[in-house]
């Protein structure tokens, strides 16, 4: 499974992100040729090598009307903040509108400006339409989100994984006065996110950095059990006594991934054995699985949705299986992406004696499951219940 990794020790900025993830492409500057291509009103963007602490990486630079603004005039974490931009939402709904994205982009980045509105809609008590992007409405941040979108759909990773987010302390001067780090529409945007503070007294995540991890971390916690292929150093614009950088890994973890077809039907008119029945001969036909759900149909009549899982190769024999043995009428077919973990099959010597058991591995997850045909062999053989036979083989 491909996985992205970030380590956020030092914070998370949209600038530091796209930065960071540009490093992973094979080709960073045709991609900076074609964002430029999009037509964001004013603005370029372009790549420039930067250092800290000697670490090397990248500064993602955004030149909006030919210039950027002096860094003096920020107290934050990098450029994304800008106290002469007033920029409502329906403004940036409309820019984004214009550009040539896929929708599923566009709609990305609408999500991400979404909620930072609604985090400052909280914050200062306004609606939402109400609200000004006092420091995330401005060109250049429009590009750094519309960059982390595109940049992350390149890269198609299967799973995101996150370090808890390191915030910073201290205060933070923006367009509403002095306020806390981290800043309070950062604060509601981090909610359920693991965070902590560390030793630096400057703000480290940007209310645009924690929108963009909440759209798209998959989950937060140690880096899973993978085999890294490509690194990528995004540099933030100031320093301090440790490497002012956002690191992204990529690279296959444990678990796989293959495609799937998936085939369904409704029924109302089977019995609770002839649909067993069928469920049997489905797995028969070369089912990876089958299962039931219940569901409302015309007429009010309660009914069975019937479900199977298979490869291409067995779609045309599940098929055949699912219209000759159940009362349906046709068959419903999807192509779907499934993601599993690795699995293998150990024999364990047991107070019952040999016993298989099914390992699982994969996104830093390992689990262990005893054979179900030996452990109820074991039980039958020895006259107890299911339950003690497994509490005999796992010692208790």
């Amino acid at each position: 499974m491909k996985t992205l990794y970030l380590d956020l020790g030092m914070g998370a900025a949209g600038d530091m992100l796209a930065a960071a993830l540009l490093e992973l492409l094979p080709d960073p500057q045709g991609f900076l040729d074609r964002f430029n291509a999009l037509g964001i009103p004013g603005v370029t963007v372009s790549a420039e090598r930067a250092e800290k602490c000697g670490v090397g990486g990248t500064s993602f630079r955004v030149a909006v009307n030919g210039g950027e603004e002096d860094e003096h005039l920020h107290e934050h974490h990098d450029h994304e903040h800008h106290h002469h931009h007033h920029s409502g939402l329906h403004r940036i709904e409309h820019l984004v509108g214009e550009l040539p994205l896929d929708a599923g982009t566009a709609a990305d980045v609408l999500a991400v400006y979404r909620a930072i509105a609604e985090a400052e809609s909280a914050v200062h008590g306004v609606s939402v339409d109400e609200v000004h992007f006092h420091e995330v409405g401005a060109l250049d941040a429009v590009a750094d989100v519309t960059a982390v979108c595109l940049l992350l759909r390149e890269l198609g990773a299967d799973e995101i994984v996150a370090s808890p987010v390191c915030v910073g302390g201290g205060t933070v001067r923006c367009a509403h006065g002095i306020l806390p780090v981290p800043a309070p529409a950062a604060a509601l945007l981090l909610r359920g996110v693991p965070c902590y503070g560390g030793e630096i007294q400057s703000e480290l995540c940007t209310p645009t950095g924690a929108a963009l991890l909440r759209r798209f971390v998959t989950r937060f916690g140690d880096m899973p059990l993978m085999t890294p292929e490509k690194l990528g150093y995004g540099m933030g614009k100031k320093d301090f006594a440790r490497a002012n950088c956002l690191r992204a890994i990529l690279g296959e973890t444990a678990g796989a991934r293959e495609t799937v077809v998936q085939l369904q039907c409704n029924v109302d008119d089977m019995t609770g054995e002839a649909l067993g029945f069928a469920m049997e001969r489905l797995y028969d036909a070369g089912a990876v699985e089958v299962f039931t759900a219940p569901v409302g149909m015309k007429k009010c009549r309660p009914g069975v949705l019937l479900t199977a899982l298979c490869c291409e190769s067995e779609r045309e024999a599940v098929v055949s299986a699912m219209l000759r043995h159940t009362t349906t009428l046709g068959v419903r077919e999807a192509t779907l992406r499934r993601h599993v973990l690795a699995r293998r099959v150990e024999t364990a010597d047991t107070p019952l004696g040999p016993v298989r058991v099914k390992v699982s591995e994969g996104c830093g997850v390992t689990r262990r499951k005893w054979e179900y045909d030996d452990l109820a062999r074991a039980a039958r053989e020895r006259d107890i219940p299911l339950n003690e036979a497994e509490r005999l083989l796992s010692g208790g």
